[in-house]
């Protein structure tokens, strides 16, 4: 079996609800922290930087033109000074970091989860596919371009942010890529206990179900920047609970105590080992696999906004010189078969 340690860090923590460079520092001085106690491997929340955008929950659409403007004015461009500084500090402490942004590109704002390796290299820029409810009144959808596992100096790492993990066929293109360790993403601060309760359920059926680690990172709000939020009480309760960061192995078992309330670091040593052992008995994307009955077909090309008839021209003689069917317009990769 594979005889490889990594210790990975899921980190809990509230942003700056007022400027991105101040949770930005937060960032820094958690990556700081991380290293000192030996971390490989960081995970942040869900679009940490600059902050989720609570407002969208708990406000009715008419009255979020404020604040989703100013959210645009914090928003994150990839790539940008904010993405520079934390390329950086991974170049410095030798550390994969995994960071949730709001990313502004042009007239839009997407949930984008960034994956910077170990020499700070961004080795993946992946956008979440469908924004739910409340959410999607504030992010465009992204596309499967970004449903990719990135090889870094640590593993081959996968991410996911929060309800994705609830559309299978998109865990499932992570697993066929053979991921070890799974990052995941969510707010936290959001609905109550029963979002802590869905979260242990969704990322340890993904740890047993792909053979893999899960570092989950939820983030967390204090009672001030509650109600900084709303003045509410009623609304307020929805801003409250919700909060389960923690370390999973391929087992489904927590490797640390995990963390549901206030901030911290939960820490853990990932054995790779363990990914052999659940895999024997169990692999989703191998000897347990039916190809022959089931498979994912994946358009894991950009969106195209405009399309050059020149360009598909081109394409289409290379298609019929290569007995390929499919028209450009569809824009449709190979079948995945596992």
């Amino acid at each position: 079996m594979t005889n490889k340690m990594v210790r990975a860090a899921a980190v809990q923590i509230a942003p700056d609800l007022e400027s991105a460079n101040g949770t930005l520092a937060k960032v820094l001085s958690a990556m700081e922290e991380a290293h000192a106690r030996g971390v490989e491997l960081i995970v942040f929340p869900e679009t940490f930087v600059p902050y989720y955008p609570y407002f969208s929950f708990v406000y009715p659409a008419v009255a979020c033109g404020a604040e989703h403007l100013r959210l645009y004015e914090q928003a994150v461009v990839v790539p940008g000074p904010i993405t520079q500084a934390v390329s950086e500090c991974a170049r410095q402490y030798g550390m994969v970091v995994v960071l949730g942004v709001n990313e502004r590109d042009h007239g839009s704002i997407y949930n984008t989860q960034l994956i910077f390796d170990a020499d700070g290299e961004l080795v993946l820029k992946r956008r979440k596919i469908t924004p739910t409810y409340h959410e999607r009144m504030i992010w465009g959808q992204g596309d499967a371009a970004g449903l990719k596992v990135a090889e870094t100096q640590i593993g081959r790492v996968g991410a996911l942010a929060c309800w994705e993990h609830y559309n299978p066929l998109a865990r499932y293109a992570l697993m066929t890529q053979h991921e070890q360790i799974h990052c995941s993403q969510f707010p936290g601060s959001l609905v109550g206990p029963v979002f802590a309760d869905q979260i242990e359920a969704t990322i340890r059926h993904h740890a047993l179900e792909s053979g893999c680690f899960v570092v989950n990172s939820t983030g967390w709000l204090t009672d001030t920047q509650i109600e900084s939020v709303t003045k509410d009480e009623k609304l307020q309760q929805a801003l409250r609970g919700g909060c389960n960061t923690a370390i999973i192995s391929p087992e489904g078992k927590h490797l640390a105590e995990p963390l549901t309330s206030g901030e911290g670091l939960v820490v853990a040593d990932l054995d790779f080992a363990l990914i052999t052992k659940r895999k024997r008995m169990m692999d989703s994307v191998g000897h347990y696999a039916r190809p022959e009955l089931l498979s994912l077909l994946i358009n894991d090309k950009p969106a195209r906004y405009a399309h050059s008839m020149q360009a598909d021209s081109d394409y289409s003689e290379f298609s019929e010189k290569e007995g390929n069917n499919h028209e450009p317009e569809k824009n449709l990769s190979s079948a995945i078969n596992y």
